[in-house]
């Protein structure tokens, strides 16, 4: 399975972006798709997950839950990232990568595609 993100760009604070993550290969109910950002000296930091399988199993970082938003479309194989009311410190490379649980960690996920700038101005 090959994985890349993608819809980043240059936004104002408060604005909103949509990345999508495209999945290549075949994905089964037990996988995870994560998302991920790693700001400029900063380590690799989890966002959101999805469980492939189902919009119901949802996981957020406390950091964005109510201004980001993860879904699905399986038939497109496909996963979106909705970021509203972003902030200057929301920038970052923005990567999705595969998982088979919803961990927060960067370690327990694989197939890391190539990332996607988000940049908020102030």
């Amino acid at each position: 399975v090959q994985l890349q993100a993608s819809g980043g760009g240059l936004v104002q604070a408060g604005g909103s972006l949509r990345l999508s993550c495209a999945a290549s290969g075949r994905l089964f109910s037990s996988h995870v798709i994560g998302w991920f950002r790693q700001a400029p000296g900063k380590e690799r930091e989890f966002e959101a997950a999805i469980r492939w399988n189902s919009n119901n199993f949802k996981y957020y970082a406390d950091s964005v839950k109510g201004r980001f938003t993860i879904s699905r479309d399986g038939a497109k194989n496909m996963v979106y990232l909705q970021m509203d009311s972003l902030k200057p410190e929301d920038t970052a490379v923005y990567y999705c990568a595969l998982g088979t649980s919803p961990t927060t960690r960067p370690q327990e996920y694989r197939n890391w595609g190539r990332g996607t700038l988000v940049t908020v101005s102030s």
